[in-house]
């Protein structure tokens, strides 16, 4: 049963609604970080050094520009503490704000406001690294076809947020587990094999709503692949970029075609020009930088 807080995060429209995230998400995250944080005996310094019921007004504010993602998840852990606290939304995740922006008032008890800073703060500069990491990714595509796509490469336990946080960076997500799609990676293919005997099995026992996407690493096996009929979508593993030209037209539209291995924001412009519908990186997620972001106690 979703608490009241959560419902309330729904209600004042936190949630960028172009990337929504599960309120149990939400819920189950700030509970495990929140427990983690304060232990068998809360914030000890806190409650040794503030009296209970002290007001406090605050402020949480970007310090370097950036895109933001997490900012339900920061609400919550102040509301988990403190529920009647006052928290005011000034941007939505999905923002792209400049430095010393300020991103949400919060107001009300200064013990809760104290305790939940760092878990807040936390998850808000993570996620919204990963936003700003993949938006700088987006913008070099420019108007171009291709979209910008995470991976699995993720913090486990996070799955769930990062890949939120990438949608709020302008981003797609790819599976978000083993069990969302076939993707026939070089290991299945030599167990299995072959590229024909790997396929047809996959094909036999995929439903009607399963997609299999095959990896590559050669011209070769992706023509095999064509020849094959049996793939929705193929995946073009470190091809340098005479090859993904090469690819697309070889493809001519009968696949689509993600490209990985060493897509990086020097070279994603380049890729996107060969024609690739997507193109996925995993540093999106396990190499991003945190955004600065603080908290400022006003009164």
């Amino acid at each position: 049963m979703l608490t009241r807080a959560t419902e309330t995060l729904i209600e004042q429209s936190l949630l960028y609604p172009g990337g929504f995230i599960s309120p149990l998400e939400i819920e189950d995250a700030v509970h495990r970080a929140l427990a983690e944080d304060l232990g068998r005996a809360g914030d000890v310094t806190s409650i040794a050094t503030i009296p209970p019921g002290t007001p406090s007004r605050t402020v949480m504010v970007a310090r370097k520009a950036g895109t933001i993602a997490g900012l339900p998840l920061a609400a919550a852990c102040f509301r988990k503490l403190a529920p009647d606290i006052e928290i005011v939304p000034v941007v939505r995740d999905g923002a792209s704000v400049g430095a010393k922006t300020v991103l949400m008032h919060i107001n009300g008890d200064a013990r809760a406001v104290l305790s939940a800073e760092r878990v807040a703060l936390n998850f808000l500069q993570h996620l919204s690294g990963i936003a700003t990491a993949t938006a700088a990714y987006v913008q070099r595509v420019g108007t171009g076809k291709t979209r910008i796509c995470c991976t699995r490469k993720t913090t486990p336990g996070l799955r769930a947020l990062e890949k939120y946080a990438v949608r709020c960076g302008g981003g797609f997500n790819h599976r978000f587990g083993l069990d969302d799609a076939i993707l026939i990676k070089d290991n299945h293919i030599a167990v299995a094999g072959g590229i024909r005997a790997v396929l047809e099995r996959a094909r036999a026992s995929a439903g009607h709503l399963v997609k299999i996407e095959i990896e590559v690493d050669s011209l070769d096996q992706l023509q095999e692949v064509l020849d094959c009929g049996l793939a929705d979508v193929v995946l073009i593993d470190n091809f340098d970029i005479a090859s993904m030209k090469k690819a697309v037209a070889l493809v001519a539209g009968r696949l689509v075609i993600e490209a990985s291995g060493g897509i990086t924001l020097d070279s994603i412009a380049d890729i996107a020009a060969t024609g690739v519908d997507y193109a996925s990186s995993g540093a999106l997620t396990h190499s991003a930088p945190a955004l600065d972001v603080g908290l400022d106690i006003e009164i």
